[in-house]
């Protein structure tokens, strides 16, 4: 659903090098618009310094302040069509079918299949070029030949729905091509056909290490291992707190916390899991390394959240998204060492933006070569978890059955993917 007028997404840029853009989105609400928000300005590489939000259950008013994660070309017509996408229409046949189950639109997946010579950085350089063209990798399949070739699977979707183009499948060879140089041997993009259905599941995980990744606490022997910078240690003092006697209509939620990237989306997605509506929301800026956020919430049907059991429910499910919202370890996979990171997936289906550029980022920066890697689904009791897979290759500096070597690798991983 679009809304007709361009009114409802302003973007005003920085005037100066480094001040922050301001992004104004004004339309109908809906539950979890502000997630959606979140996600999109994650997918687009910028980070969130602070924000307004504020909402009569009909009308919605968001204000963030963002600047860029790192240099790279942004687009701005296309952030503005994303928002626009994602607001809800303002005419009166909104208001009528809100009620009714949503009708998500199915975007074709495309199969990007290239042939490469094996260098240190490739996975990461293809991944740059795709995020660059707003290609969201959905599977990956990567695998090195023992002639030092790589074959890579890319199976995605287009942001910009123009895949189908010439146009756009040549624009994406072509700065496949110009990015990989010489060692990119061949390119094809076409529709996913049932290779695709057979990656929908992934190479099972065993008992100890689903345990291991996917566990709701930090122990004390993680934290222990974590520290190699003080940030971890800081995340002990997240407080999560809800308060009922400021307001009539609303309950006051609290959150203080390590302050990381991605920290809005991760407690606006948290917030749409739960059907919780947000009417009102202050985003501090960052003190010391923390962020404060201030936010008056309501159940779907306008009433307060005074039950104590629903409160300890989501302020439980808050607090492990700010202690533990992604999950980075490293395993042994036979004779090799495998690096796993778990990314919680939205009930709509969508996973966070951006984790498989990260992980390549930080592996490049270690001058960690990849063997093979892959992304699947995988469920557990209570929620849906995108998995990313590398096989390590035990050809660089660190001794990858060094358990010093294997914690500088995690923390070096999970730092990228918070941005500190």
């Amino acid at each position: 659903m679009g809304v007709p007028s361009d009114d409802a997404v302003l973007i005003e840029k920085g005037k100066k090098a480094g001040e922050p853009h301001v992004i104004t989105v004004n339309c109908p609400d809906k539950t979890g618009l502000a997630c959606d928000i979140c996600n999109i300005i994650l997918d687009f590489g910028f980070y969130i310094t602070k924000g307004d939000v504020s909402t009569d259950g009909k009308w919605c008013y968001i204000v963030v302040w963002v600047v860029p994660r790192a240099r790279s070309i942004i687009r701005w017509t296309n952030l503005k069509n994303r928002l626009l996408y994602v607001c809800p229409s303002w005419s009166v046949s909104f208001y009528w079918n809100q009620q009714q189950p949503a009708q998500s639109k199915s975007c074709p997946v495309y199969l990007l299949k290239f042939v490469s010579l094996d260098r240190k950085g490739l996975l990461h350089d293809v991944t740059q070029v795709l995020c660059e063209l707003e290609l969201t990798i959905q599977r990956v399949k990567v695998t090195t030949t023992p002639d030092d070739r790589v074959l890579d699977l890319f199976f995605v979707t287009d942001n910009m729905d123009l895949l189908h183009t010439k146009k756009r499948q040549d624009e994406t060879c072509e700065q496949l091509h110009a990015a990989l140089g010489e060692s990119c041997i061949s390119c094809e993009l076409q529709l996913a056909g049932p290779d695709y259905e057979c990656l929908q599941g992934m190479s099972s995980l065993s008992p100890v290490i689903a345990e291991e990744l996917f566990h709701c606490e930090i122990s004390d022997k993680e934290i222990h291992s974590q520290a190699l910078s003080p940030d971890m240690t800081k995340l002990r003092k997240t407080q999560v707190m809800i308060d009922n006697s400021l307001s009539p209509a609303h309950t006051l939620l609290q959150v203080h916390c390590v302050d990381h990237k991605g920290l809005l989306y991760d407690v606006m997605r948290t917030l749409k899991d739960c059907n919780i509506q947000l009417a009102y929301g202050r985003f501090l800026p960052v003190t010391n390394g923390y962020r404060d956020l201030d936010l008056f919430i309501q159940h779907k049907d306008g009433k307060k959240i005074v039950d104590t059991e629903k409160q300890s429910t989501l302020c439980f499910h808050l607090k492990v998204e700010m202690l533990h919202s992604l999950r980075v370890i490293i395993a042994d996979r036979g004779p090799d060492t495998e690096l796993l990171v778990a990314n919680p997936v939205e009930l709509s289906g969508k996973g966070r933006p951006r984790v498989f550029y990260d992980v390549t980022l930080a592996l490049q920066a270690l001058g960690i070569c990849i063997f093979s890697a892959e992304i699947g689904r995988y469920s557990t009791l209570d929620r849906e978890w995108e998995v990313y897979r590398f096989l390590l290759a035990d050809d660089c500096k660190f001794q990858l059955s060094n358990m010093v070597a294997r914690n500088q690798i995690v923390d070096r991983v999970r730092r990228t993917l918070m941005g500190w």
